[in-house]
């Protein structure tokens, strides 16, 4: 099971509507657990374990300034990961969550993202450049200042696959070093 639910919209916490934060904790952590709560149970009877890989952010595990709200969705999952580790783990059944940075995505880059660290500046700090990879080991062989959605999916193949069958309850950064900066 691969349970990736994201959207993101930006602003401060005390500047935000309702709308913004139901809408981001409704679909990145609530639509999170009913993808497990439905297929959870099917696994279970299966009786063959398997891998739920749960998908969060780079902001799952580092604050976000500009998108708390956001954040706060997806380090819950960190914790949803963790709980759901210890709990299905008697089945067989690996849970893991994957915490990419900068992914080439329409959600990534937004006017509303821009407008943000234009009155917010110091907000930057908070989000370090992706560093450059020698050509060879990235997906495209060139310079990016984001990665693409297919190398984040190498990483979900291989948690899925029997290669990654000692982890569970492990928050792997897909992120090419950047949470290191």
């Amino acid at each position: 099971v691969v349970a990736n639910a994201g959207v993101l919209s930006w602003g401060r916490l005390w500047d935000m509507t309702d709308e913004q934060w139901n809408t981001v904790i409704d679909v990145n952590l609530t639509g999170t657990w009913r993808t497990i709560r439905a297929t959870v149970p099917a696994m279970i009877e299966a009786g063959n374990g398997g891998s739920i890989i749960i998908v969060s952010s780079s902001a799952g595990v580092k604050a976000t300034p500009g998108n708390g709200h956001y954040a706060a969705s997806k380090h819950g999952l960190t914790a949803l990961t963790n709980t759901l580790a210890l709990e299905v783990g008697e089945y067989g059944i690996r849970v893991n969550s994957i915490h990419p940075y900068s992914v080439a995505t329409p959600m990534t880059e937004n006017d509303a993202m821009m407008a943000v660290f234009a009155a917010h500046p110091s907000y930057l700090n908070a989000f370090a450049p992706m560093p450059y990879l020698p050509v060879g080991q990235s997906a495209t062989g060139k310079r990016s200042d984001f990665m693409g959605a297919d190398e984040v999916a190498e990483v979900v193949v291989w948690l899925a696959g029997d290669n990654s069958g000692v982890l569970s309850g492990s928050q792997i950064n897909v992120d090419r070093g950047v949470m290191k900066y």
